[in-house]
């Protein structure tokens, strides 16, 4: 896919829930528009801002405060979110509170994938002042009178685009990925081992399938079920930037925790290029071996990120307010790590993926 196409997706508003419904796909649509879908579209790394991440119609500056109205809605996932409107017919989705790893790890890990030129949906970290919410929606759901403050908090808008499923929710597996048409893009092994390798690189640990969005972007629509481009992205990553574990319910204070983050290596296997990724009850994804184009692939890519621009997506993320042991007890609270401590992480993990020549 042309990354221009995938610009314009962004700038167009949508469903903060969802991408727009399309007609049911057949297995055998579904599977074909898998072989020839990409992954990875070019994109300018060193001239992107980290900091304000996408433009896009609708967005938010960095920490932004953010008026709206609450609406009393259920909601898919396990982390703390509400629906509010800033006016009638525009709402959004919001992930609080800071015990909350998705609002620290969307942002964490969205903007990276953004930059590096694979498709992502965008986060915006804000501080929101809600009328009519409850002090914790997720818990309590019932209207309120007042305003309630939720800082730090994490505005969500999904690249816009025709979902292409079988089923709702549907996704794909990473298993899938191995799937390559003769009209898949070119270099779409390499890329697709990359992609595999990037989602260990940040520890995506919830891996199901929903989790997973294959995407007909804007325009690129044929009839009511072909696509011109369809795009294979990760439509969830909030549990991400410290380790993967079987439990998902138990992952919370393992994401977005630079302790775990550090002690998980890239690699489980050096020799055979075997990936760290633990798969979770639900995931797709197990610790994947990584072919050597595409292991110099995502090395190139993630060497062209400067230390301001890592520096400036960890300062995006907030990261010094996520406390270092962030379990259900306020009183365990530990000091949170620094940013600089976080870019020299990433350093290293970087390290590990370029200095490590993989079997041809």
């Amino acid at each position: 896919m042309n990354h221009v196409l995938i610009a314009l997706a962004l700038m167009v508003g949508g469903n903060p829930e969802a991408p727009a419904a399309g007609e049911t796909l057949t297995v055998s649509e579904r599977k074909e528009a898998i072989r020839r879908a990409s992954v990875w579209s070019p994109t300018d790394i060193p001239s992107l801002d980290l900091k304000a991440g996408p433009k896009a119609e609708g967005g938010f500056a960095f920490d932004e405060w953010v008026t709206c109205q609450y609406k009393e809605r259920k909601h898919t996932g396990a982390s703390p979110k509400f629906a509010c409107e800033t006016s009638p017919g525009h709402e959004l989705k919001v992930k609080y509170g800071p015990r909350n790893a998705e609002v620290f790890g969307e942002v964490l890990a969205t903007r990276l994938f953004w930059a590096l030129g694979f498709a992502a949906d965008t986060m915006y970290p804000v501080r929101v002042r809600c009328q009519g919410c409850p002090a914790d929606p997720a818990k309590n759901p019932a209207p309120a009178a007042g305003v309630t403050v939720f800082d730090p908090a994490a505005i969500e808008r999904k690249l816009p685009g025709r979902a292409m499923e079988t089923r709702p929710d549907s996704g794909w597996e990473w298993s899938e990925l191995d799937d390559i048409g003769p009209q898949a893009p070119l270099g779409a092994r390499a890329q697709r081992d990359a992609f595999k390798l990037l989602a260990a690189f940040v520890q995506h640990t919830d891996s199901k399938a929903a989790n997973q969005r294959l995407l007909c972007p804007p325009g690129e629509e044929v009839g009511k079920t072909g696509c011109r481009t369809p795009v294979l992205m990760v439509s969830d990553l909030g549990l991400t930037f410290g380790r993967s574990g079987f439990w998902i319910m138990n992952m919370n204070k393992n994401s977005v925790s630079m302790d775990d983050w550090t002690h998980k290596p890239v690699w489980k296997d050096e020799s055979r290029c075997v990936a760290q990724l633990s798969q979770s009850i639900a995931g797709t994804l197990n610790n994947p071996t990584i072919s050597e184009e595409g292991r110099a692939f995502l090395a190139g890519l993630l060497d062209q990120l400067t230390d301001a621009q890592l520096r400036d997506l960890f300062e995006a993320a907030r990261i010094s307010r996520r406390s270092a042991d962030p379990s259900n007890d306020p009183d365990k609270d530990g000091a949170p790590a620094t940013l600089d401590a976080w870019v020299d992480v990433f350093k290293l993990r970087r390290a590990q993926i370029a200095n490590r020549l993989c079997p041809r």
